[in-house]
């Protein structure tokens, strides 16, 4: 047998046996390409408008309002196509078109969580020290503490008043707005926090913010730094010191979402973990019309920090909905349940030369190969994981594939090096089968992360997919 036949068959084993991974740019068209890009420019104008969890809830309310969704009525029974949703407490959101099936059938439910990583400010932040006022916060989430440092910083957030009335509070977006900042130690007396551990270079207790810098003038008199602070609050927007206790105003990057690279192939933004996937599975529930199944798309607070609290997924909202409309079509609620398909719409890490290390190449999420399909989260010995079965890896895989959708298979990292978790195991817990699958990031909880336009937009066709298939 001739060397050139041996190759060839080889060949033909290496094509029927092996899985090659395409890059988008080498595995789609020049117009899907395209069309991924311009429904990336939607999605920056969302991530520029949204940076916490009640500006996420208000803006998709507002969009699905316009596409014909409405609250929810308890009791009341739904025929196919109908489009409602549940908002929880401004924080948590859901959103479902009935499908022509019943509610016994299950469920095809993806679930995300809108809120990031942050700087909060803790209920009595204000102070003044050597000409300067400044507010103390508590962050939010795991963050590498020195990265909030010597960025501009925006505050939103709530502060709800005693006599019931709520102020909304955005400064620092808009042009011309004032920013705030967190102070840094300049290197020339930086000796001993450079002997300091990484994690410890900035400590939570140092993540104070710069509010003001300029006394209350009074008869020609300097008055307090505070106190100036506190009248421009008053007189801006009716507050009072004491108001900031039943306050939620949160420090967010003031970074625009903008192209990265010559190519323009990446998007950097504050707060693609998880906006990155909230925004495509939100897009392909506004596509479904008539879905077979019932299809529904979760926005979970509190995810962060353990999904606990009324608005996170340790909570019964969802499960009490999902319980609501199958009783009301006359439905067992626990087959609604064990028969629901779903995605945990989360993110993973991309693939960074640059950190290689603690990556496994062989199982790691590579930016512009398409959505990562994580079996299973969970830190080492797949600690706090939900761990997907087979038989439901086998079904989505002929769902992305028949939809000729880029996917990956990918796990956080090497085993020994740490681990994360999503709502995957909240949601298992309620009986669904269900995986993680979501866009690759760089440098993940970061201030400024990074996200392939193709993968964000394979994202959103997976879902579509997932919505609308059988």
């Amino acid at each position: 047998m001739s060397t050139e036949t041996e190759k060839s068959q080889a060949d033909q084993l290496r094509e029927t046996l092996f899985r090659r991974q395409k890059h988008a740019c080498e595995a789609i068209s020049i117009e899907e390409i395209a069309e991924a890009d311009e429904f990336c420019e939607g999605y920056k104008g969302f991530l520029n408008l949204c940076k916490t969890e009640r500006e996420c809830v208000d803006w998709f309310i507002a969009r699905a309002e316009k596409l014909g969704f409405a609250p929810y009525e308890e009791g009341k029974i739904y025929p196919p196509g109908s489009r409602v949703y549940v908002n929880n407490r401004g924080k948590a959101a859901i959103f479902a078109v009935l499908g022509r099936q019943g509610l016994e059938k299950g469920l095809r439910l993806a679930a995300a969580h809108i809120d990031s990583p942050r700087l909060d400010l803790k209920p009595n932040p204000l102070y003044e020290d050597k000409c300067l006022a400044l507010a103390k916060t508590h962050y939010y989430g795991g963050i590498k503490k020195y990265q909030w440092a010597a960025i501009p910083l925006a505050l939103h957030g709530v502060v709800c008043k005693k006599d019931g009335t709520t102020v909304q509070i955005s400064i620092g977006e808009a042009p011309g707005e004032p920013r705030f900042c967190v102070t840094d130690l300049l290197p020339h007396l930086g000796k001993e926090q450079a002997d300091r551990k990484l994690s410890d270079g900035v400590k939570g207790e140092e993540l104070n913010i710069i509010i003001g810098s300029r006394p209350l003038m009074l008869d020609d008199k300097p008055e307090g730094f505070k106190l100036n602070i506190l009248k421009i609050l008053h007189d801006t927007y009716g507050i009072v010191e004491e108001d900031l206790v039943s306050a939620e105003l949160e420090a967010v990057p003031a970074f625009e979402a903008c192209d990265i690279g010559l190519d323009r192939g990446l998007i950097g933004a504050y707060g693609h973990d998880d906006r990155v996937c909230a925004y495509p599975c939100m897009e392909a529930i506004f596509k479904c019309e008539m879905p077979g199944y019932t299809s529904m798309v979760v926005l979970a607070d509190k995810e962060e920090i353990g999904s606990e609290g009324n608005t996170g997924l340790n909570a019964n909202y969802l499960v009490n909905f999902i319980t609501e409309l199958a009783l009301a079509q006359g439905a067992n609620p626990r087959n609604a349940l064990r028969n629901t398909k779903c995605l945990s719409a989360d993110v993973n890490a991309g693939f960074d030369p640059t950190w290689s290390s603690v990556l496994d190449p062989l199982n790691a999420g590579y930016v512009g190969l398409g959505v990562v399909v994580t079996k299973y989260t969970g830190s080492r010995g797949k600690a706090g994981s939900s761990d997907a079965s087979a038989e439901y890896l086998a079904w989505l895989r002929r769902v992305l594939d028949d939809a000729k959708v880029l996917w990956q298979a990918g796990e956080l990292g090497k085993v020994d090096e740490g681990g994360g978790g999503t709502v995957a195991s909240e949601l298992a817990r309620l009986g669904f089968d269900v995986v993680d699958v979501g866009v690759p990031i760089l440098s993940m909880h970061a201030p400024f992360e990074l996200a392939a336009k193709t993968d964000i937009a394979m994202l959103f066709w997976a879902c579509a997919a997932f919505f609308e298939g059988e």
